[in-house]
């Protein structure tokens, strides 16, 4: 897939990946406490099969793309308050909206892509303990992710890239590593997006890989090795992983660090989160600093399914750690297409030419900077919204009716 438009990936996304054959999950739903504040631990009744060599196999393809379609958000909708769960009514209308989705949707043809729509979505939220989850994010408790330090908040608010309004470009150190087609950022690349949510494993002998569909492949040595140098750095950061019981655990630290300030492209860094991922501060703007480190568990709990922890701590940039739970769904009939994002990326050049182009008009006195009229502002407000949670606002209304005015003294 080409990255032709940075606004227009986000806007693609829901025919992109329209058709996503899926594996039903093949184990029973983790049961929904009764108390609906509680996140149980991650079951570990379920024994994989073993590698020749003694690990437990993992080395399959998943998608993650139905958290996507399913409208779970990163952070938690603050109509569910501090509840990880949602109650039958919130379900019932999550299970609707899937079931609408599913009968969107229509095979491609010689014609091209079929209707927009998915396949299998409701009976994945029906058979799933993660259809009845409020979010993505399970701590802080309130489902939100904690403030930024008052340093990070400052490189937050300066930071450039291609989703910021009233932006203009010179060069490539105004845009993030996303518009530039080099990376996601870390642990950003490890959550659903709009497109290209396929996920394998490739098991080996001392090592595990994870293979993304869109721009990262992690090799990481399982065993007690030493992580690199402080000075050493990478977009997906450097891991070392180890098995605790049946449950993969990964550490990551060296991630490639710096802000979005800058005009030193080398000092520049990734955002931790993206924001093609539902729900999460916009702009791609938030600083990533030396401390950065995260702690991954991946438990398989059934034959087709796998649960990914990950807890993030940044002290210079996030006043408090904060931790996700989400679901893997096994689907080895999922294809990877190459992600030629860079190949044919001509936009980094256009969004300049365009941008001196305005600059001169600006000062000619034949254009003017607002707000109002730089699509990019839109980016700045929510615009997905989980139908568990029917807090969508509802669209502006029509003016309203001027009033009568009453009729002229002496009018005939």
């Amino acid at each position: 897939m080409t990255c032709n438009r940075f606004a227009s990936r986000l806007f693609t996304a829901a025919t992109a990946l329209a058709a996503v054959l899926a594996t039903p999950t093949g184990v029973a739903a983790q049961e929904r406490p009764a108390d609906l504040t509680e996140l149980p631990p991650v079951p570990t009744d379920y024994t994989p099969d073993k590698t020749s060599w003694g690990d437990y196999n993992f080395s399959h393809t998943y998608q993650i793309e139905y958290l996507n379609n399913a409208r779970i958000l990163f952070q938690r909708p603050k109509v569910f308050g501090n509840r990880v769960w949602v109650n039958d009514e919130e379900f019932a209308r999550r299970v609707a909206a899937a079931e609408r989705s599913d009968s969107n949707f229509a095979p491609a043809s010689e014609n091209g892509v079929g209707t927009p729509g998915t396949e299998g979505l409701a009976d994945w939220i029906k058979n799933s303990s993660f259809g009845h989850r409020t979010s993505m994010l399970v701590s802080p408790a309130d489902g939100q992710l904690p403030p930024l330090t008052p340093q990070a908040e400052a490189l937050y608010k300066a930071g450039r890239s291609g989703w910021v309004p009233l932006q203009e470009y010179d060069w490539v150190d105004d845009f993030d590593s996303w518009d530039r087609c080099i990376s996601r950022g870390y642990p950003a690349s490890m959550y659903p997006f709009r497109y290209n949510n396929g996920i394998r494993i490739f098991q080996s002998p001392g090592y595990v890989v994870i293979n993304l569909e869109m721009l990262g492949t992690r090799v990481i040595p399982i065993g007690d090795q030493p992580h690199w140098p402080g000075e050493v750095e990478a977009w997906m950061g450097n891991s070392r992983g180890h098995w605790e019981g049946k449950t993969l655990v990964i550490e990551t630290t060296n991630i490639k660090s710096g802000d979005s300030v800058t005009h030193d492209i080398y000092a520049r860094a990734a955002a931790p989160l993206n924001m093609a991922t539902q729900h999460v501060p916009p702009f791609n703007t938030i600083p990533t600093s030396a401390k950065a480190k995260t702690v991954e568990r991946l438990t398989m709990t059934g034959p087709n399914t796998l649960v990914h922890e990950l807890t993030y701590s940044d002290p210079e940039v996030f006043t408090q750690p904060w931790t996700t739970r989400i679901e893997w769904i096994r689907d080895d009939d999922y294809n990877f297409f190459e992600y030629a994002c860079h190949e044919g990326n001509v936009q980094v050049r256009n969004y300049i030419t365009a941008s001196r182009a305005h600059r001169e008009q600006i000062a000619g006195g034949a254009a003017a900077p607002t707000i109002e009229g730089d699509d990019r502002s839109r980016f700045a407000n929510q615009f997905d919204y989980d139908p568990a949670a029917n807090d969508r606002p509802a669209p502006p209304g029509p003016p309203p009716a001027a009033a009568a005015q009453p009729a002229r003294s002496g009018a005939r």
